[in-house]
């Protein structure tokens, strides 16, 4: 067994001032006290979200009891274990999603939602991996269930959870399309495995896809919502599912024909994962890692890295993501 020493202090990334004049800055604060069924995770990399953006502008608080430092999902080495999990975990290599306090130097977790890090992957690639994977397949295979050889549309096509659906879908046979806002992530999205890729600033995506698939998509994931709801029911097939994942096109949905809804007996469902209890992640995980590890193992589904930024640039990282320049993940690099 492994010792490791451990501080008692730590750097970590906090924001100042949270709203639209906020400002991240590096401070002392205690190494996290570890609760039975934790493990302490040493940080090499964390990946970057835009749930970071909307927590420091005010809008996404952490859940109760939860850390308020930035950082939803990292990678790095487990160099300490509470009561109840085995000292088989200590210096291994994992990555994992957690419910805040990826922008420091030790993070605190369940045991239960520790992946382990397959060789294929750097710590960077893996940091990229847990949150947009999980939350790709939660809105495919839990909250909503698109058949193999089904069809999958993806708003925000470039964005990290949209490469990674892209991925899942062509894993389960599934005809997928996405839209994406230029002609260079169109292309990403298509070396990526999509089927067709719309740039909606310059064409009407409504039109292009029903004649691409004119029976619809059993499958929409949206993060945009506001009116691209109206526009998804059109595109729904029979019985189909529009799971929302967030509101970057704002929380309301303008001319909503219920009857067109109803017609088509489709659903329209809501998710998160962030808040979601312990035990529903390390069941998702476990679920993920059953259907999906040895792929990602394999490299048949891989994380798509943006870019690794030293976290010391990390207000530079997030203006990147906030320009909405980048395909795929950004990633904040201790080491």
């Amino acid at each position: 067994m492994q010792n490791y020493q451990i501080p008692a202090q730590m750097t970590a990334i906090k924001v100042i001032h949270p709203g639209t004049q906020s400002q991240l800055q590096q401070v002392e604060v205690p190494v996290p006290v570890l609760k039975a069924g934790q493990v302490l995770l040493k940080v090499a990399a964390a990946g970057i979200n835009r749930a970071d953006l909307m927590q420091r502008s005010g809008l996404y608080p952490p859940p109760a009891g939860e850390s308020d430092i930035l950082g939803l999902e990292v990678a790095g080495t487990v160099v300490a274990v509470a009561d109840g999990v085995s000292s088989d975990w200590l210096g291994e290599a994992v990555f994992a999603l957690v419910p805040g306090g990826g922008y420091a130097q030790y993070v605190a977790l369940p045991a239960e939602h520790l992946i382990k890090k397959p060789v294929s992957l750097g710590m960077s690639e893996a940091a990229a991996c847990a949150e947009v994977f999980l939350t790709a397949f939660q809105a495919m295979r839990v909250v909503g269930s698109v058949p193999d050889q089904g069809s999958l549309l993806v708003h925000a096509g470039a964005s990290g959870v949209g490469t990674a659906a892209i991925q899942l879908g062509k894993a389960l046979g599934c005809f997928v399309a996405v839209t994406v806002g230029s002609d260079d992530k169109a292309k990403a999205c298509l070396a990526l495995g999509a089927d067709i890729a719309v740039n909606y600033k310059t064409r009407d995506f409504v039109t292009e896809l029903k004649a691409a698939r004119p029976q619809g998509f059993d499958l929409i994931i949206d993060p945009v919502a506001g009116d691209y709801i109206v526009k998804d029911i059109q595109l729904l097939a029979l019985d189909g599912q529009i799971v929302v994942l967030s509101m970057l096109g704002g929380r309301m949905t303008p001319e909503l024909d219920l009857g067109l809804m109803l017609k088509k007996r489709g659903q329209l469902l809501c998710s998160t994962l962030r808040s979601r209890t312990d035990s529903y992640k390390s069941a998702l995980i476990s679920d993920f890692n059953q259907q999906f590890g040895k792929a990602l193992a394999e490299r048949t589904i891989k994380p798509v890295l943006a870019q690794s930024i030293d976290w010391s640039e990390a207000e530079r990282a997030h203006q990147l993501l906030a320009s909405n320049a980048v395909v795929g993940k950004l990633v904040l690099t201790l080491f």
